[in-house]
């Protein structure tokens, strides 16, 4: 076991794990290649040049003028690695409008005539989705900032009844 780990870095579960995973998208890429070969080879590649020519730097940009523009705070209070309670409700609002943007901006012309539903509220329920997604994070972060100042208060009280470590 301990050679596994030092050879592969993890522990066989992991190992396990990943190459399930691709086994299974081994599988569905020959699934849909035998189907429709160059249109997901079209696909594939497109998806790649989108990621990597557009949309990469299009959130490092994003996010590195986060931190420079949300950088300077106060140096007496907890640090806490704030940008990730930002960019995970981005990136999921960014994957639903991904996912579901034909009809958030109801562009799906069957999509009316084949299912007899509106469109209209996509954009509504997306908005509030997002709503409570960065509401969510606000309130996670908040609490982990709670929990730190406890923490940094009840460490202030020991050292100055002499029980803790000065620092």
């Amino acid at each position: 076991m301990a050679r596994i780990v030092r050879w592969y870095g993890s522990g066989p579960l992991h190992l396990l794990v990943l190459v399930a995973s691709f086994a299974l998208t081994g599988y569905a890429m020959v699934s849909l290649f035998a189907v429709r070969p160059w249109e997901e080879a079209i696909w594939f590649v497109g998806a790649a040049i989108l990621h990597d020519l557009i949309l990469l730097p299009l959130y490092s940009l994003a996010g590195l003028s986060a931190l420079s523009v949300l950088r300077h705070r106060a140096a007496d209070g907890p640090r806490v690695p704030w940008i990730n309670y930002l960019r995970v409700p981005a990136f999921l609002s960014g994957l639903l409008l991904l996912v579901w943007f034909p009809l958030i901006f109801r562009l799906a012309v069957p999509y009316p005539g084949d299912t007899a539903l509106s469109d209209s509220v996509y954009l509504g329920r997306w908005l509030a989705i997002i709503g409570l997604f960065f509401a969510a994070s606000a309130v996670a972060f908040a609490m982990r900032l709670r929990r730190l100042r406890r923490a940094g208060r009840g460490d202030r009280s020991r050292r100055a009844a002499g029980h803790g470590a000065a620092p």
